[in-house]
This record gives C-alpha cells, sequence and structure tokens, in this order.
C-alpha cells in the first residue's frame, strides 16, 4: 500500500513528488530524508524546471564547514599520538580538540543524530542508526573524558591522561557528508535520461491561423486540430499528421533508429522527433499528456521507481542486518575490554566505532534501484520502454521467445511485389487501370496497389460502375473499359482463360506472394502480385536472439504455407505454429509455462493481446495498437526484431549490473566488518581507525552508484 508523507518542507513545488530511490512508497510534497532508511529523497520525475537538490546544497555546506575544522583537527591528533608532536600541551590539547570537533558533531553532523534517532523511535534501523551511535559515543565519551576525567579509573589513563578520540568523530562526520555529497551527485545523473526526452519537445510552436498568418505560441497552448508549420531543423511540436510538403524525419528518440524517414501527406509525425531540409504543414493529433513523447517519459519515470523481484534479497538481507553489526559492535567492544593490548577501554570503543561505522548497509539498499534507474532510462533512449522493474528481471530469465509474423518477423503492411502482363498491354498501364478500380476499394491489397502507382507517378482515372463481386473480387469501367480483378473463380464466372499465366502465378505463390489476376475488355490483360515481405533485419535478428539464449518459435493466424516461406526466408526458427487463433497463442503460452518455460510473447495486433498478458513477460511493438501495448510489460517503439535484440541486451545487463552491485556490497560488508572488529589484529597488529571506516564505507556506496551508471553507456 503506497504510503503518503505529507512534508512542511519550504522547497515543496507545487505538483512536485519526493520519493526515495530505495523505497519508491515513501512519497511527500518537500525534500526530505526517508523514514525507513534515512535517504535524502529526490523528485519522483525529472523536470526541465528542476532546481538543485536543497539536500544537497545543505549537506555540501555541512562537508565544507566540516573539512575546514576536521583538518586542524586530525594534525592536532595524530601528531600527538604517532609521530611525539606537541603543538599544545597535552592539558590544553582535549579543550582545543573538543573546540574544533564541537561544530563538527553537534551542526555538521546534525542530520545524522536526528535521522538515527528516528530510526530508532519507528524501528526502522539504517545507515544512520549506526553512523548516529558510533560518532555520539566517540563524542560523548571524549567530552566527558575532558570535562571530568577523575571519573574515569585508572585503566583508562595512558601517561596519567585519559585519551580522547574527538578527531574520530570530526574526521567520521566530514568523510560520510562527502560520501552523502558525491552519492547525491551521482544519483542526480540517473534522471538525465528523462531530461533529455524532455528536452527533445520544443518550447514554442508556429499556429497557421484561419486566414493563412502565422505566430509563435507557447506549447500549451497547442489544441488539437491546430495547424502547425515545421520549418527545415525544427522539432515536430505534438503527435499528428502531414497535410501539406514534404521533407525527412529524424525519429532516431523514438525508434533508436540513425536513418531519417520520408514524411509527405497523411504520414504520421511523433512529437520531439526532428523535421529535415523540408517546411511541412501538420495537424495536431494528440497534445499535452496524450503525446507519445509524453507518455513515454510517465513510462519511464514509474519503471525507475518499479521494484525488481531480485530487490526482495536486499530487503530480507536488511532486515536483520542492522540489529546483527548492532551486536557484533558490543561483542566487540566486550572481547577488547577483557583481553586486548593498554589502553584496552581505548581499543575496545575505537573498534566497536569502526565496526558501526564501516557496516552501513546503503550500497546493499543502493544496488538494485540505482540500476534499474538508469537501465530503464537508457532503454528510452533505445526505444525500449520498460513498464516495471518486475518486467526487466522477467526478460532476463526467458529461455523461450513466441514471435507473432505479421508486423514482426514482416513488415506487416503489404505492397506490391510483382506485375506480369500477357502482352496486350504495358505493366504501368496494367497496373495504372488496376489502381483506378482498386482505389475505391478498402481492402489493405487494394490499398498497397495504389500506393504502388502513386510511387510510379501513373495518373489514376475516375472509375465507373463500381462493384464489388463478394469472394471474388472488383470490377469497374475506366476510361469506357470494363476492368475486372479478382481470383480464378472470378475469372472463369465471366468466361477469361488464365492458363497462359498459371505457372508464373503459381511461383509467386510460392513465395508467399498473393495474386490478383486483372481482366480487360473479358480478355486476360496480366496479374499483380502483392506480399507482406519479411523485414530485411528479421534473419540477422533471429540470429542474434539466438546467440543471446532465446529458443524463438513463430506463431500466426496465416495459412501453414505462408508461414513456412516466411520461416524460410529468415532462417533459425525452432518451431512453427500456423492458423491460429488468437485464443490458440494464448493456449501455446500456457501449455510451454506448464513445462517448465520462461516465456516471452512479442506481437503488435488486438488478436496478440491474450498471449502477452498471458506469457511472463510481453513485448509489444510500438507499432501495433494500444490493446497490445496495454497488455505487455515491455513496449518496442521501433516494431522489428532488431528492438527485440536490444531488449533482451538491456535486461541481461541491466541484471548482471544489479548482481555485482549486490555482490559487491555483500562482500565489502562480510570483510570490512571482521577487519573492522579488529580480527586481523592478532597476525598483522593493524588495526582500523574509524576514520579510515567512514572513508570506506562512503566508497562503497559511491562505487554502486558510479557501478550502475555505467548502464547509461551501454550498446545497444
Amino acid at each position: 500500500m503506497t504510503k503518503v508523507e505529507h512534508g512542511n518542507d519550504s522547497t515543496a513545488r507545487s505538483g512536485s513528488i519526493w520519493t526515495c530511490p530505495m523505497h519508491s512508497q515513501i512519497r511527500q510534497a518537500g525534500a526530505g530524508s526517508c523514514p525507513i532508511c534515512g535517504m535524502a529523497l529526490e523528485l519522483e520525475a525529472p523536470s526541465l524546471d528542476e532546481k538543485p537538490n536543497p539536500e544537497l546544497i545543505d549537506f555540501t555546506r555541512r562537508f565544507w564547514v566540516s573539512a575546514v575544522l576536521a583538518v586542524p583537527l586530525l594534525i592536532l591528533s595524530m601528531g600527538s599520538d604517532m609521530l611525539e608532536f606537541h603543538l599544545v600541551s597535552p592539558q590544553i590539547s582535549p579543550w582545543l580538540q573538543l573546540a574544533l570537533a564541537a561544530p563538527v558533531v553537534l551542526w555538521a553532523g546534525s542530520p545524522f543524530f536526528v535521522r538515527g534517532w528516528a530510526s530508532l523511535k519507528t524501528r526502522q534501523l539504517n545507515m544512520f542508526t549506526l553512523i548516529s551511535i558510533g560518532v555520539g559515543t566517540a563524542f560523548l565519551y571524549s567530552l566527558v573524558a575532558t570535562i571530568a576525567p577523575g571519573l574515569f579509573p585508572p585503566a583508562f589513563k595512558m601517561h596519567g591522561m585519559v585519551p580522547v578520540y574527538f578527531e574520530a568523530a570530526g574526521v567520521v562526520v566530514a568523510l560520510v557528508l562527502l560520501g552523502q555529497v558525491l552519492e547525491l551527485r551521482a544519483r542526480a545523473a540517473t534522471g538525465k535520461a528523462i531530461r533529455a526526452l524532455l528536452n527533445l519537445a520544443p518550447k514554442t510552436a508556429r499556429r497557421i491561423a484561419a486566414d493563412g498568418s502565422e505566430s509563435e505560441i507557447p506549447l500549451t497552448d497547442v489544441m488539437t486540430g491546430d495547424h502547425l508549420r515545421i520549418r527545415p531543423g525544427e522539432a515536430v511540436p505534438v503527435d499528428g499528421v502531414v497535410i501539406d510538403g514534404r521533407s525527412v524525419v529524424d525519429e532516431s528518440m523514438l525508434t533508436g533508429e540513425p536513418l531519417p524517414v520520408a514524411k509527405a501527406a497523411d504520414s504520421p509525425l511523433t512529437g520531439g522527433t526532428v523535421n529535415g531540409t523540408g517546411s511541412i504543414v501538420m495537424e495536431a493529433q494528440a497534445v499535452g499528456s496524450d503525446t507519445m513523447l509524453a507518455r513515454i517519459v510517465k513510462m519511464v519515470a514509474e519503471a525507475q521507481r518499479s521494484r525488481a523481484p531480485i530487490q526482495a534479497v536486499a530487503d530480507r538481507i536488511s532486515g536483520w542486518f542492522v540489529p546483527l553489526v548492532v551486536l557484533i559492535a558490543i561483542v566487540t567492544f566486550a572481547v577488547w575490554s577483557l583481553v586486548g593490548p593498554e589502553p584496552r577501554i581505548g581499543h575496545a570503543l575505537l573498534n566497536a566505532i569502526a565496526v558501526l561505522i564501516i557496516a552501513c548497509p546503503c550500497a546493499l539498499g543502493l544496488a538494485t534501484p540505482m540500476s534499474i534507474m538508469v537501465g530503464t532510462g537508457r532503454g528510452a533512449q533505445a526505444g525500449v520502454l520498460v513498464k516495471s522493474a518486475e518486467a526487466l528481471q522477467a526478460f532476463d530469465e526467458v529461455d523461450t521467445l513466441l514471435i507473432d509474423k505479421t508486423g514482426t518477423l514482416t513488415e506487416g503492411k503489404p505492397r506490391l511485389v510483382g506485375i506480369k502482363s500477357t502482352g496486350s498491354m504495358g505493366e504501368d498501364e496494367l497496373l495504372r487501370f488496376a489502381a483506378s478500380v482498386e482505389s475505391r476499394s478498402e481492402h489493405p491489397l487494394a490499398h498497397a496497389i495504389v500506393i504502388a502507382a502513386k510511387e510510379r507517378n501513373l495518373a489514376l482515372a475516375e472509375p465507373q460502375d463500381f462493384a464489388v463481386q463478394v469472394g471474388a473480387g472488383i470490377s469497374a469501367k475506366v476510361e469506357g473499359r470494363t476492368v475486372v480483378i479478382g481470383n480464378a473463380a472470378q475469372m472463369q464466372s465471366i468466361g477469361v482463360e488464365i492458363s497462359s499465366l498459371s505457372d508464373a502465378a503459381q511461383a509467386r505463390r510460392r513465395e508467399g506472394a498473393g495474386i490478383m489476376l486483372v481482366a480487360v475488355d473479358s480478355a486476360l490483360a496480366g496479374f499483380i502480385a502483392v506480399a507482406d515481405p519479411v523485414r530485411v533485419e528479421a534473419k540477422q535478428s533471429i540470429m542474434a536472439l539466438r546467440q543471446l539464449g532465446l529458443h524463438v518459435v513463430m506463431l500466426t493466424g496465416d495459412n501453414a504455407t505462408t508461414a513456412q516461406i516466411v520461416a524460410a526466408a529468415v532462417g533459425g526458427l525452432d518451431e512453427v505454429h500456423a492458423d491460429l487463433k488468437p485464443e490458440d497463442k494464448a493456449r501455446i503460452v500456457t501449455e510451454l509455462k506448464a513445462k517448465g518455460a520462461k516465456v516471452a510473447m512479442a506481437g503488435d495486433g488486438i488478436n496478440d493481446a491474450p498471449a502477452l498478458a498471458a506469457a511472463d513477460v510481453g513485448l509489444a511493438m510500438g507499432t501495433g495498437t494500444d490493446v497490445a501495448i496495454e497488455s505487455a510489460g515491455i513496449t518496442l517503439t521501433k516494431g522489428d526484431l532488431g528492438a527485440v535484440v536490444r531488449a533482451r541486451t538491456l535486461a541481461k545487463a541491466t541484471m548482471a549490473n544489479i548482481r555485482q552491485n549486490l555482490f559487491f556490497s555483500l562482500v565489502f560488508n562480510g570483510i570490512g566488518v571482521p577487519v573492522a572488529a579488529g580480527v586481523l589484529y592478532p597476525v598483522t597488529g593493524l588495526l582500523m581507525s574509524p576514520m579510515f571506516a567512514g572513508a570506506a564505507m562512503a566508497m562503497s556506496s559511491l562505487a554502486v552508484v558510479v557501478n550502475a551508471l555505467r548502464l547509461g553507456r551501454i550498446k545497444l
């Protein structure tokens, strides 16, 4: 259940929600700290008007003050202890150290004590519990030793004086603050992907009024139906369609593909893409939060805050880790007090504090969310939109990929692939007559013929007496001549002999094309072959998917002959299932899962939605339907198998990064805690100072964040 904390921080901004990178259920209206782990909250979704994190500003100021005071404090203490060099008398030194350490601990380190106390009250023990106990113990012990040394028995004294450890408390605070500053800066980089997406949309648009005049207006004022001019080099402001002009548009922000796409009348445009050299006029069809860019930003932000199942490992460890560390620190103090070298109490105190400081579980908590945030942001830049961290982890574990044929292996848009004339007229003339008739038809194959004629700049005639013969074909009069287009049964019904082209037509059918016979004035004029071409990158992508460890299966509602032709063209498929209904695809998914397979389904149609929902993870091609996209865990804005390869690569890289972070965090604590407790002392005579423990703790957290940021540079 989502927990909303309403803060009263003066830095709160209207509409801004702050959340914890480790505990996404914590949300509040202003900046602050997480009540569970104590970490600084950050904006849920970056924005272009984002101001510097107030926590970063505050901690930076505290760090510099603590650093300025900690340096002379360290020189004063370590000079007398290690070099026997006394800048001041042994009687004055503790008081001077107190004067230097007090501002560092009581002011610069005050956020640690506030968060540490809150963790004790809420019983949510975290890194600040350990820091506040360690630093507080060192400072209070030294304070009493300075003000009332007579309270301590002789066993506590060294050279007649009770040792103080102000430098341990002060330097640890400075080092922890340095670690927090570096970590906050690094964490800010995780929002770079979203801010880059937000920057794609222009701030203004050029609207064309009804009288033809043009004016610059804010993007927020653009309404659906507005006509907008996009000049060469400008970004497309909103989603819509071209109504005038020709150009090429760079859609790499949407698809990850560098090649520009040609645009003419009726071509779709996506906000944030960049116009090339031509001037075009568009009609706005989706504005504001309805644009594809806004939906992408929203999806990425939600995915970055989602939790992967692997996070449960870190959660379980963190649940008992802090109490165990406190227990180890107590045992360390007891053992050193009983059997340690003189001064036993001094060694016991420093080693116990070192255990508390080095064991802070911040790195463990950051291991998963930092990788998820960077990985999903990188995916968005490559056209891989992850709905949740769970989907990303599921795709990493998948061993079987089911892919739809139409729109996935093939382009999903039928097009002319061949014309065969009997010789009574030329191929262009045959195509012009056929396209003139088909211009009245709504069939997808008819659209392919009309498009092909326009690409050849053929002038179409207005058909007369247009008629549809259901299940057979169509007919009309074109320029006074009777044109009939249809199948063999249609030709037979009007007495047209087709045997002269039977062999050529059959050869085209074996290639997977559909054949439309054309008769003009009751004589066979030829045929037109239309097919849904196999994507040029499909074969290479299938090979890449197999190399990534996937068993690839094709599912299609098309007939077995066409399915086998496509399968042979792409190669590498492990299985082919044809003549399937939507429920059949979902059934196959269920059967495979029952056999123990981890299944992913890639598709783009309404008929794929049941299978997408039934799979362990669904991959919706962005060129597909909203139903398919809503049913899937990952959306691929470039609707081809190359995008599936990118998604698999991203999932593998992100999960590997998470495992690296978890391994490093666990090994660091597994080695660091015993060393800080002094287990190496009997062999090496070396002990870990709390100052080194503080530096190591800060660097471990930073190492996890920096490792996660590497995902932003992976090649997809």
